[in-house]
């Protein structure tokens, strides 16, 4: 615990049996809870946690209970559907099952999915059981040993101590990212960080990809768990379902710590196609749901004008080059009709951009 709060630690885990045993001796020792999550892996990733069950240092003082609605009274009915949606919800997670016999009283916990998920689905199965377990502060750190235990404290602090909502690491911001992460990911990182200040809304967010972050209890309950997506664009779209919700957010600095034992199972190629899709649809997603249903604001108009027009002027520029290359000169009408289109739709677009910067900067602390 810090400051009386209580920490638990999710750690995603796929094939990671050479490691798993590194981290879990590693972490900190004012984390109450490390809970892993086992996605079906096909090594003895399970056997490794599970020698720990029997360590006496495994049984805390700490005991923690499942949420449990006591509350009367017909001024309670709206924290009852709550309640007992929370309860309903299990049944839309990846099945899981915990293996630990107390697990209200032991420090490490193992939660097996008896299907392979992802890694969005793993951080979202351990979400679940600590949201359930009311933790205060749920870190998120890789089975892979590529995440430095002496930065935890760094990243809870600002949810524990300062009631922030989510707080992730930052390694672009480290003098030395450029010399230790590779080109191809420095470059692939930087791209992806940009369009996701687009599509999240959160415009100061500048390593979007790093799974080094924490998030308070508060925000895991403003949330929808399941719809976390499961694979490796889940740091993206947390981001997005979190500025819909209003949660505040900071990054901190932290080491890029490569070659630590595995290597990553990332294949930047394989997944670059489906992050930019989730990105598109998720920057609609916000628009509709944070300034048209929720909250109407100009920002919204102002944006779908910008691509409206855009997208008009496409056909007149595709025109205008076309007449070009056979040497043919094209009519000022249309060149004019290009021009106006864009340059009104880059305004609108920049406008608005300005706009959403402006309203997302309290979300930054």
């Amino acid at each position: 615990m810090i400051n009386n709060k209580t920490i638990a630690v999710v750690v995603p885990a796929y094939n990671e049996e050479s490691q798993i045993g590194m981290v879990i001796e590693t972490m900190p020792d004012f984390v109450d809870r490390i809970v892993i999550v086992n996605d079906l892996s096909s090594d003895k990733t399970k056997e490794g946690v599970e020698k720990y069950f029997q360590a006496k240092e495994n049984t805390t003082s700490l005991t923690l209970k499942r949420e449990e609605f006591h509350e009367t009274g017909i001024y309670n009915e709206a924290n009852k559907v709550l309640w007992q949606r929370n309860k309903e919800e299990i049944k839309y997670f990846t099945p899981f099952e915990i293996i630990n016999k107390n697990p209200e009283k032991e420090r490490v916990i193992l939660i097996n999915h008896i299907e392979n998920g992802g890694v969005g689905a793993s951080i979202a199965s351990g979400y679940k059981w600590c949201k359930d377990h009311k933790i205060d502060c749920t870190a998120v750190m890789a089975g892979d040993g590529q995440m430095d235990p002496n930065e935890l404290e760094s990243i809870v602090s600002p949810v524990v101590d300062e009631g922030i909502d989510y707080v992730k690491g930052n390694r672009l911001i480290h003098r030395s990212a450029k010399e230790v992460i590779p080109r191809q990911r420095f470059f692939g990182n930087s791209v992806l960080s940009i369009l996701t200040k687009l599509a999240s809304g959160y415009w100061h967010v500048s390593d979007t990809q790093t799974g080094y972050t924490a998030i308070s209890l508060d925000g895991l309950n403003s949330i929808k768990l399941y719809e976390i997506y499961k694979r490796y664009g889940m740091p993206n779209d947390m981001l997005v379902k979190l500025n819909i919700a209003f949660c505040t957010l900071r990054e901190v600095e932290i080491k890029p710590i490569y070659n630590v034992g595995e290597q990553s199972k990332m294949k930047v190629f394989k997944i670059i196609q489906p992050i930019l899709w989730l990105l598109f649809k998720s920057f609609f997603k916000r628009l509709w749901q944070k300034y048209f249903f929720r909250d109407f604001h100009p920002l919204f108009l102002l944006y779908h004008f910008a691509f409206s027009l855009i997208l008009i002027g496409i056909p007149f520029g595709i025109k205008i080059l076309r007449l070009m290359f056979i040497g043919q000169e094209a009519n000022p009408v249309t060149v004019i009709a290009f021009a106006l289109l864009l340059i009104t739709g880059f305004q609108s677009l920049f406008f608005a951009m300005w706009m959403d910067i402006q309203d997302n900067e309290r979300l930054y602390k």
